[in-house]
């Protein structure tokens, strides 16, 4: 039997001619291609190579050998173009749902990560509510959901992403824009703008008031929290927004303020149970959970030097 290391061999001294030039092909030395090469011929009782005029040439007998080699190289470099193929993503539509707060900023981050890992992957984004993600993933109309609230389904695993903090945001020169931190009761001080509270991404925001025992009253419901966002840069009153969305800088004319209590929530990337993730889910997972906690960490750390300043204080 011929060892794909010989088989490696034989091709390098078909297509160079010599030994030496064999070598140079392999990266190697040339005793030792001449050395296997004269294993080979031992081993198989045939006469592979005929030396004229300096040069190897294939002997008759050898001539099949050479043309199953050849086959053999030919499904190599098939398998080593399917392989480049998959790892740029050719031919392959990658489907991702995402809920609007995750979407806005974190999602078109991590695809911008990701299509430099595999340049021609195809993509079809939708933002869903997480009402909607259930029948999304269910339907095989995406591979995955990233998730802001975990649902209860048989079908459906919940994998964590990264957990997030909420903030109070306000019209830039509003009188809290100097703030550092603010509390839930005084939030509810002022004109709330903000997600129904009987949505589940409402209820992220309304629970830092409920767990505090505060009512609150929502003067201007809006479904997704750019729209809130829009509505506070206008003046129209401020809100609890989660971090994620108003990542980066990405809500110009509003002011970010940490909130006093703690207002962690946890988010997750929702998949269908009966199937294995693509390779480009799992790398579109990673990069995402990657972007997320990069924005988390700096909060935590801010959050805890306030907390600090109002212990002190």
């Amino acid at each position: 039997m011929l060892t794909l290391r010989q088989i490696e061999v034989i091709r390098a001294i078909m297509i160079a001619g010599t030994i030496s030039g064999a070598a140079k092909l392999l990266a190697v030395s040339s005793p030792g291609i001449s050395r296997l090469m004269k294993h080979t011929e031992r081993t198989l009782r045939l006469k592979l190579f005929e030396r004229r005029h300096g040069r190897y040439v294939p002997t008759p007998e050898a001539n099949d050998i050479f043309e199953q080699i050849n086959g053999v190289y030919k499904k190599v470099d098939d398998l080593h173009y399917t392989l480049a193929r998959i790892e740029r993503g050719g031919d392959i539509e990658l489907r991702i749902g995402s809920v609007p707060s995750i979407c806005h900023v974190m999602v078109p981050r991590a695809i911008e990560k990701l299509k430099r890992k595999h340049p021609d992957l195809r993509l079809d984004i939708n933002i869903l509510k997480i009402e909607e993600a259930l029948d999304y993933l269910l339907l095989g109309k995406g591979e995955i959901a990233a998730m802001s609230y975990k649902l209860d389904h048989p079908g459906i695993d919940f994998v964590p992403l990264s957990i997030g903090e909420l903030l109070c945001i306000v019209p830039e020169g509003h009188e809290l824009a100097g703030r550092e931190v603010i509390s839930a009761a005084e939030i509810v001080r002022h004109e709330l703008i903000g997600i129904d509270p009987n949505d589940p991404y409402g209820r992220i925001m309304a629970e830092i008031f409920s767990r505090q025992g505060l009512g609150y009253d929502i003067v201007i419901k809006a479904r997704f929290g750019t729209t809130v966002c829009s509505l506070v840069r206008a003046g129209l009153g401020i809100a609890v927004i989660d971090q994620f969305t108003v990542a980066h800088g990405s809500m110009q004319g509003i002011v970010a303020i940490p909130i006093a209590e703690p207002t962690q929530f946890q988010t997750y990337v929702a998949i269908k149970n009966d199937k294995a993730p693509s390779l480009y889910a799992e790398t579109f997972v990673a990069l995402l959970r990657q972007e997320m906690d990069a924005v988390v960490r700096p909060r935590a750390t801010m959050a805890a030097r306030t907390a600090g300043k109002i212990t002190s204080g």
